[in-house]
């Protein structure tokens, strides 16, 4: 009988589940290339899966809005921490979906005086980079 419990026990661990951990970025506009930690996963709407959980560095990039650096987090459940760990990750089926939704900016259009008024002030600065230091300054 031993034999028996000790054999069920060894066949529910390794045939038990593991937990689907996802993470669900969206946008508003949608379609915005997404980094993560500096890697590119894609775009906007998205899942992917992931495997840590903390803070994770954003960036979202789109040809009509301003560019977004920020964070998401990903918050573990209650039985994720040690102890109840242990049997959740053999519950099959189980899932811990987080969302993140980010508002884009809507890019500034830049006008040509204000390109000529930029050009201007990167010549001026140049030109007084150019100058050497003196011990007058």
């Amino acid at each position: 009988m031993p034999r028996v419990c000790l054999c069920v026990l060894m066949l529910s661990l390794v045939a038990g589940g593991c937990v689907r951990r996802t993470i669900t970025i969206t946008s508003e506009p949608s379609g915005a290339l997404v980094h993560l930690n500096d890697r590119e996963v894609g775009r906007t709407p998205l899942s992917l899966p992931f495997t840590y959980y903390g803070v994770y560095d954003v960036r979202l990039e789109q040809e009509t809005s301003e560019p977004l650096w920020t964070t998401g987090k990903a918050d573990p459940p209650w039985w994720a921490y040690p102890g109840p760990d242990l049997i959740a990750e053999f519950i099959p089926g189980l899932k811990d979906e987080v969302a993140w939704h980010y508002e884009l900016t809507p890019a500034v259009a830049v006008e040509d005086e204000n390109i000529d008024a930029v050009n201007l002030r990167a010549r001026q600065m140049r030109a007084r980079l150019d100058q050497p230091i003196s011990d007058e300054d």
